[in-house]
């Protein structure tokens, strides 16, 4: 085993002691959540070892980060998931590979998302991004849709052909009523979730929580975990 597989296996381990504590303190089946290694900033080798290790979900933010290392993995059995803000003059790139899109939040991306999918023969899910430190009706500052529009969202992706709503997404807020609140912020998520399952039964998806804060996000009860650094280590900046 090389370095840095026995590193990333030591990580892997560490934070699946995490998530299996968090769940049991939260009275949840371990396999209620999984994971998503985020390997933004790192090289497709690293992606390769974690599958290797078993990891199946991994997920980007910058699509020219992405595309080649989606490439250059594309004979791993992955999950991509797309998680950062995102262009429209991305999208047909970001299609070809993801199989999810993590940060749905205007309807100009949802129309965007559909005519690629459709024209590239695929099916891609969907999550709204819930900004939390946004008014009823604005936009958060790193993206998100406001909770008063998830309703108009949601149903324009379900009309659209080539696309699926999955869920919610969220990231723990810097600003607002719940800046430094992480577990009042995804429990909040989770009742916009409830609210949306009502009229949409299938998109119980809700992805919350990160390095610094899975455990509040898996008491509050989300599906899905974005951790990077905890499994790849500190990023190095970028010039």
């Amino acid at each position: 085993m090389t370095d840095r597989k026995t590193e990333l296996a030591g990580n892997l381990a560490n934070v699946e002691q995490r998530i299996t504590a968090a769940c049991v303190a939260a009275g949840r089946k371990r396999e209620e959540v999984t994971l998503i290694v985020v390997t933004k900033t790192y090289p497709a080798s690293d992606v390769r070892i974690l599958s290797e290790l078993g990891v199946r979900h991994v997920a980007e933010n910058r699509d020219q980060d992405a595309a080649p290392k989606a490439a250059a993995c594309a004979d791993l059995p992955l999950t991509w998931h797309f998680v950062g803000q995102l262009q429209t003059n991305k999208v047909r790139s970001v299609v070809g590979y993801a199989d999810v899109v993590q940060s749905v939040d205007r309807a100009r991306l949802v129309t965007a998302l559909s005519q690629e999918a459709v024209r590239a023969g695929r099916e891609v899910g969907c999550l709204l991004q819930v900004a939390l430190d946004a008014g009823e009706s604005e936009r958060g500052a790193r993206g998100g849709v406001a909770p008063g529009g998830i309703e108009e969202l949601a149903d324009l992706v379900t009309r659209a052909p080539g696309l699926r709503l999955d869920g919610l997404m969220t990231v723990a807020p810097l600003t607002g009523e719940y800046a430094g609140r992480e577990q009042a912020a995804f429990g909040r998520l989770m009742d916009l979730s409830t609210d949306l399952r009502r009229a949409h039964p299938t998109a119980t998806m809700v992805s919350a929580g990160m390095s610094a804060d899975l455990e509040q996000a898996v008491a509050a009860g989300a599906t899905h975990v974005r951790v990077g650094t905890a499994v790849l280590g500190v990023r190095p900046k970028l010039g």
